[in-house]
């Protein structure tokens, strides 16, 4: 049992933060979409985030929640220019997962954006890094090794690649999984690398293409639509994934990165609003959730 508790106890504690800092999350947001759209489009966004097939980890023990709770905070921070909180956020971001980094992207452009625009004020976004910097010394304290969070990418089998390399070898592996369920019958190599169902790699790496298509094109919605910081974040977060690609899923838990990218559905929110349409998006998309939730309960690897 871990130091501290039983197993059962940390689960439920898990539980309980990935659904507090949902609920949190949701909060800001709602906050944060009025500030930009209006109260009219506040509603939808959260609907459509909650409703998101993905949305199945903001319930789970994942970080999901917690990073969607302090990268809303951070924006949220900056547009009402409290400058420390947004470093604090940005930090804690950062702390939650590396990718936390790239958030002083858009808040840099917020901070350019803003009124006076006081260099004391940027200052505050430089404790951006302090996040990851503290969870590599927790971990050269607890682990021997500050550096071991590396070792994810490896047991994932993600490596660097090309920039955006992963957008084209996402295409390959659709067309390729394509072609696999259309043959009804084993594809060689490619598919055994997954070491399962090829079938169900097939139509796996078809959604994940789906959904990158559908990031793509709501990442230029995000840049048309939003302030342009909005979609830097989104362009800035979808480099990470695409640019470092798995075999043989290329695209491998994209779903999830799009989850926390809530630009996205405040743009979704716009454009399904503005075209009477939110309630059949919205169910359309409880669909999928429904699928990935009991795909997900019943141990089946979904993203």
């Amino acid at each position: 049992a871990p130091a501290g508790g039983s197993e059962a106890a940390l689960l439920i504690a898990s539980y309980a933060v990935a659904l507090g800092a949902f609920l949190g999350a949701l909060v800001l947001l709602y906050k944060l979409a009025s500030l930009e759209l209006g109260c009219r489009f506040a509603s939808p966004t959260l609907l459509l985030l909650a409703v998101f097939p993905a949305a199945v980890y903001f319930g789970a023990p994942y970080s999901e929640s917690l990073f969607l709770l302090v990268s809303v905070g951070a924006f949220y921070a900056a547009r009402t220019e409290h400058w420390a909180w947004a470093g604090v956020c940005a930090a804690a971001a950062s702390a939650t997962r590396s990718a936390g980094l790239v958030l002083l992207v858009p808040l840099a452009m917020l901070w350019w954006s803003s009124r006076g625009r006081r260099p004391p004020d940027a200052a505050w976004l430089l404790l951006a890094p302090l996040g990851v910097l503290a969870y590599s010394a927790w971990l050269g304290l607890v682990e021997g090794d500050a550096l071991r969070f590396l070792d994810v990418q490896d047991a994932w089998s993600r490596e660097l690649a090309v920039p955006l390399s992963g957008a084209l070898d996402g295409l390959t592996a659709a067309v390729d999984g394509l072609r696999q369920l259309a043959s009804g019958r084993r594809s060689p190599v490619y598919f055994e690398q997954a070491a399962g169902d090829p079938f169900r790699i097939a139509a796996l790496n078809l959604m994940l293409f789906g959904s990158l298509v559908f990031a793509l094109v709501a990442c230029v919605g995000v840049f048309r639509r939003l302030p342009k910081a909005y979609g830097a974040w989104v362009a800035v977060a979808l480099v990470l994934p695409l640019s470092f690609p798995v075999k043989p899923q290329p695209l491998m838990s994209l779903p999830r990165f799009l989850a926390v990218l809530f630009p996205i559905f405040m743009w979704l929110a716009l454009v399904a609003e503005e075209r009477r349409i939110t309630p059949h998006v919205a169910a359309a998309s409880a669909v999928g959730l429904g699928l990935f939730t009991a795909q997900f309960a019943s141990w089946h690897w979904i993203s």
